[in-house]
């Protein structure tokens, strides 16, 4: 091992120090100590390296956390009109330096609201800089600074099962690659609504129903705010889970949510997302008082059947799939055990007909084809 080792050993060994036997460079004497700065070069330079990968992370970390506060300072005063309990006890919950939490509840028609702020690795220059030469070759990567709000919808809140989504349509490819809920509704346009944004829903009863006026409240009307269009990522009601379930979910464990996606908005125009945020919550409110046709509910509780026993066959085949590896993996092992216990006379003749087996099924298959 330790002949093996020794290239690598001696390719990574810095030469030995050489003190030139005439100095006259500028040098720092204090009895037998000299110190003689011009013998240090690459100790300097990788000082000045170290010393600038600390600064950039720590003003990294402060910038990622002064946005994450001030975006949910800026808010903070619509999540105490709405809840009982707008934070948690620590308030600002951070988790690393680009991931930061806010924990809500108490409030009609809501179970519990998570605010989510993913930000940039700004705290990490080898990362950051691994985002940034990524964006210049591949055109659909966006790193961008996310703002969740994920509201999980109290039991009544939404009678109706259906997935809908309303998203910019740079965004389209992205919300397909990472949410499975959003991956079988179909995306159009829609005339009402801005340009760059994209519908998505299951039967267009559902976009009639949200799209029009409830009440006093207008969803439509918020979407063709301008003042979103730079920070809007999407806008999702939904029923099913974010990510395919290996099983169809138990009624106990089926949710509801209603899911805002922003762009982090720079430090002065934060006031922006305000009113955005001011419509989810009514939006909440009022998805009590939709009504969708009959045929439409019905074709939406026939889908999730169907969806339901696609799940559960494909687990089954998966389940049996794996019992017939580990039965082959187990025959696979008594073979070899039985093998081992002969004589080399014999284990050598069961490998010979090992071969020839395997010989013919190959030579059966390219016959076949």
């Amino acid at each position: 091992m330790a002949t093996f080792l020794t290239p690598f050993l001696q390719s990574i060994t810095p030469p030995p120090v050489v003190t030139p036997e005439h100095y006259d460079g500028y040098e720092l004497k204090w009895k037998a100590l000299v110190f003689r700065p011009a013998l240090l070069k690459t100790e300097a330079y990788l000082l000045v390296a170290i010393s600038l990968y600390i600064l950039f992370a720590y003003f990294g970390a402060s910038s990622n956390a002064r946005k994450a506060k001030k975006w949910l300072a800026v808010h903070l005063p619509i999540y105490e009109r709405q809840f009982s309990k707008p934070q948690a006890k620590g308030g600002l919950i951070s988790d690393g330096h680009s991931d930061f939490f806010n924990f809500s509840t108490g409030r009609r028609n809501v179970a519990s609201l998570h605010t989510i702020f993913t930000f940039r690795p700004r705290h990490d220059f080898f990362q950051w800089a691994f985002q940034t030469g990524r964006t210049l070759v591949d055109l659909h990567y966006r790193p961008i600074d996310d703002i969740q709000l994920d509201f999980k919808l109290a039991p009544g809140a939404l009678a109706d099962n259906f997935v809908w989504a309303v998203v910019a349509k740079d965004e389209l490819m992205s919300v397909k690659n990472n949410r499975w809920d959003l991956t079988f509704p179909r995306s159009s346009e829609n005339p009402t609504l801005p340009p760059s944004f994209v519908v998505m829903t299951e039967w267009a009863d559902v976009t009639e129903n949200l799209l029009k006026p409830i009440g006093n409240f207008s969803l439509l009307t918020a979407l063709q705010d301008p003042k979103i269009l730079p920070y809007f990522r999407s806008l999702s009601i939904t029923d099913q889970p974010r990510e395919r379930p290996l099983l169809p979910l138990a009624p106990e464990e089926r949710e509801k949510h209603v899911i805002l996606s922003l762009s982090a908005p720079s430090s002065s125009h934060i006031e922006d997302t305000v009113p955005l945020v001011n419509t989810v919550f009514q939006l909440v409110d009022s998805l009590n008082k939709i009504s969708l046709r009959p045929e439409t509910k019905t074709k939406l509780k026939r889908f999730r059947e169907d969806l339901d026993k696609s799940l559960k066959e494909d687990a089954e085949k998966e389940a049996k799939e794996e019992a017939q590896d580990a039965k082959a993996a187990a025959k696979r092992k008594s073979e070899q055990e039985r093998i081992a216990k002969l004589s080399a006379a014999d284990q050598k003749k069961e490998l010979e007909k090992e071969r020839k087996r395997t010989l013919r099924k190959s030579q059966g298959k390219v016959v076949r084809k």
